[in-house]
């Protein structure tokens, strides 16, 4: 391999408090908690989706709620024993990849029953393929736990990977947001369809430069600057989620959102998203003006 080809270190998950780290982590050359704080995220956010899975099921399929909330309860054991973890362990990493792993099969299988009619939930079958997307993400961050080699690292074109993986991810929680919006909600259904308007575009352009990256440049200043945008108008939907859990604990909101859990469930991710935006952009190789 061509050893001028510009490499940056898999970025590390971190707190909302914390500064990023290089991956991988408790492998070594990085920092462990950095990879720890991740793993708590996600193993929350699965949880989450197990939660509301069993709500948006039809309320005969007791077998399928039955199993929802089996995962729910599965995913709180995990996430006490990653908040009660002070390294991540061989036992915790494999208990966390049998579960992620049976999770996504559920997943699936709702999935498939609903593509072919078999089922019927309160559920959209885009939100159940988005969540088994997020749950096949953490999969693919416990393998790299369990088995990336210190100094590990990652091309630009992957990293670039990771901005399409979340521009694609805030264009759907967009989308669903104007889908549960009431239609009285008028001012607010307009600001998020510009907003819609605006990752599409970015997932274009990220899809583009990743495609791009491809081709091995020595540094990147587009890709850069677009990381930049991207950053900043994820912070501009991650203000627009805070304020609609604000007024759905006030009661001021109008719509079908079930529970202003769901609400500062986006959010979270959004904050998440920034994180690790952040920390690609200070990987991607730039060249200077004279």
């Amino acid at each position: 391999m061509d050893e001028e080809t510009p490499k940056a270190k898999y970025w590390g998950g971190v707190g909302k408090d914390s500064l990023p780290g290089d991956w991988p982590g408790s492998v070594g050359g990085g920092t462990g908690a950095d990879l720890l704080a991740e793993i708590r995220f996600w193993t929350r956010i699965m949880k989450e989706h197990s939660m509301f899975i069993g709500a948006g099921l039809p309320c005969d399929r007791t077998d399928l709620i039955r199993r929802a909330q089996e995962f729910e309860e599965r995913f709180a054991d995990l996430e006490a024993k990653v908040n009660r973890a002070t390294t991540l362990t061989p036992n915790l990493l494999r208990a966390l990849r049998e579960a992620v792993r049976d999770l996504i099969e559920f997943k699936h299988g709702l999935l498939r029953m609903m593509i072919q009619c078999q089922l019927r939930p309160n559920l959209y079958p885009l939100l159940i393929d988005h969540v088994t997307r997020e749950a096949v993400h953490f999969l693919a961050l416990i393998e790299l736990a369990a088995e990336t080699q210190p100094g590990e690292t990652c091309h630009l074109h992957m990293l670039l990977g990771r901005v399409v993986f979340w521009m694609r991810i805030m264009k759907e929680h967009i989308e669903f947001i104007i889908h549960l919006l009431d239609p009285s909600e008028r001012a607010l259904i307009r600001q998020a369809q510009e907003a819609r308007r605006t990752f599409v575009q970015l997932l274009q352009t990220a899809m583009e430069l990743e495609s791009m990256a491809e081709a091995r440049p020595q540094f990147f200043n587009t890709a850069a600057r677009f990381v930049d945008e991207a950053i900043a108008r994820t912070t501009e939907l991650r203000d627009f989620k805070a304020a609609a859990y604000e007024l759905l604990l006030m009661c001021q909101l109008l719509s079908a959102i079930p529970s202003p859990l769901l609400a500062d469930h986006v959010r979270r991710e959004a904050d998440r998203a920034i994180v690790e935006m952040r920390e690609i952009r200070e990987h991607i190789p730039v060249r200077k003006p004279c």
